[in-house]
């Protein structure tokens, strides 16, 4: 190993150990990681969090909010000077707006840094005036976070895996054909490999129209300046294929093992693994009506997630020795508001059947972990209407061609295993009960002096990630 590397390394040993040493006498930072796949809402909670932290009257269940111990928060510039700052007054002017608007989904890795003004506590409280806390939100496309579980899977696990999902997907009926008839016996081509991958990335982005959660390599749905270059240029292939030098299939397994080493690795190095806290935003409500395959696709695909954060308690030992833990991990359903508040236990039952598998995994590391329904901004109001001589629990809100609208999406059941059942049989769809989505455009808003946007249970959601820190 060269000199230079050894001293890097004690130097950054000592560093990390100051850090910790001094930090009841700095500005301790937390870093909360928002996760979730694609239309769960990350952009959303993340607006909604950091208006309701700078305005703190909707927060009863944020106990440093309700009593008192939070004297002021104010924006920053974020530390990091080459990642770009998440664009919260942007977002929020548009859903505060008079005719208020959903923002555009993530589309790169950002950073917000909120500090609050703490009023102290403890041994320090009578010695010491009101500290800063720094509250750093990181947030990173939901198609990317997938591509974690692929760092401890080769080439012929993934193709296998990717093909077997296949038979269950009427999207893939594209590349199955176009798969059909390529020659991967034949020499290697540049220009035939590029047209198999480009079916392969068509059949990704049809897949996620239709629902489904697991579809990887999560850079061919959103390339970025990686567009067109050999590391998002493969696809999967049967392992019958001819495997010698030349091949199409050596060319993929490099191609593969490439695109973790050189865009999995550095994501997961510079974000994901330093997180304190972190919420998984699930949207439950939308693959149970796309399906119990989108069901047990998104169980599958969350438990893979999971296996990729390194959970448990960060003593200070461990940050010493370099070993950071998440301590904390909530899932999350989002979308409450579009269920009346008789179904939201039932959906968080759901929530947390559907990721017992993930749970499991974290709870057995050291890290606490919780399951919830929120709704990061209310859309909806709440409505019983008479349906042939029935009353039904609805939900009210404006739909996104500007018509009003009553909507009950179908009763939940009782017991989760009702749906997880028919889920891990990979039934075409459910046997009793058809299940509605709606997509609502944010309702308008006359915000009180000292309120964020209305919420369901964000204030919970702050209380369990972050508030045993303030």
């Amino acid at each position: 190993m060269p000199l230079n590397s050894i001293v890097n390394g004690i130097t950054r040993t000592i560093e990390t150990a100051t850090d910790v040493v001094t930090s009841p006498f700095s500005e301790p930072v937390i870093r909360l990681g928002v996760t979730g796949l694609s239309r769960a809402g990350k952009t959303v909670f993340i607006t909604s969090l950091v208006a309701n932290l700078m305005d703190r009257g909707r927060m009863p269940q944020f106990v440093p909010a309700a009593n008192g111990a939070i004297l002021s928060a104010y924006l920053q510039p974020q530390p990091d000077d080459t990642v770009p700052r998440f664009p919260f007054e942007d977002h929020l002017s548009k859903v505060t707006s008079k005719t208020p608007s959903w923002p555009e989904g993530t589309r790169r890795t950002s950073e917000l840094r909120l500090s609050l003004r703490v009023r102290s506590s403890g041994l320090l409280a009578g010695v010491s005036g009101p500290r800063t806390i720094h509250l750093d939100i990181v947030d990173y496309p939901g198609e990317w976070l997938l591509d974690l579980a692929l760092l401890d899977k080769t080439y012929a696990q993934w193709s296998a895996e990717t093909l077997d999902r296949m038979n269950y997907r009427k999207s893939a009926d594209g590349f199955r054909n176009t798969l059909d008839q390529f020659d991967a016996t034949a020499e290697f081509q540049e220009t035939a490999l590029g047209a198999l991958s480009a079916s392969f990335a068509d059949y990704l982005e049809a897949a996620r129209q239709e629902g489904y959660s697991d579809l990887t390599p999560g850079r061919f749905l959103l390339p970025g300046d990686l567009e067109g270059s050999p590391v998002l240029t493969f696809a999967p292939l049967p392992d019958d294929a001819p495997q010698g030098r030349g091949t199409y299939w050596r060319e993929c397994e490099r191609r593969f093992e490439a695109y973790k080493k050189q865009v999995v690795k550095p994501f997961f190095q510079e974000h994901f693994a330093r997180i304190d806290r972190q919420i998984v935003l699930v949207d439950v409500l939308g693959a149970i009506h796309n399906g119990p395959r989108a069901v047990e696709d998104l169980r599958t695909a969350m438990a893979d997630i999971l296996s990729a954060f390194r959970p448990g308690r960060n003593a200070w030992l461990s940050r010493i020795l370099g070993g950071k833990r998440v301590e904390k991990i909530l899932f999350a359903a989002t979308k409450a508001d579009h269920l009346h508040h008789s179904q939201h236990a039932k959906l968080t039952a759901i929530t947390a059947a559907l990721l017992r598998d993930a749970k499991d995994r974290a709870d057995f590391a050291g890290a606490e972990t919780q399951a919830m329904s929120i709704a990061a901004l209310r859309a909806t109001t709440e409505d019983t209407v008479d349906h042939k001589g029935t009353e039904l629990d609805v939900v009210r809100g404006t739909l996104e061609n500007g018509r009003q609208a009553a909507f009950y999406p179908g009763a939940l059941p009782d017991d989760p295993a009702h749906l997880m059942g028919p889920a891990r049989d990979r039934a075409e769809q459910w046997l009793d009960e058809d299940y509605g989505i709606m997509n609502f455009s944010p309702a308008p808003l006359t915000l009180k002096a000292g309120d964020g946007p209305p919420h369901i249970r964000l204030d919970r959601a702050a209380q369990f990630l972050f508030g045993d820190r303030l």
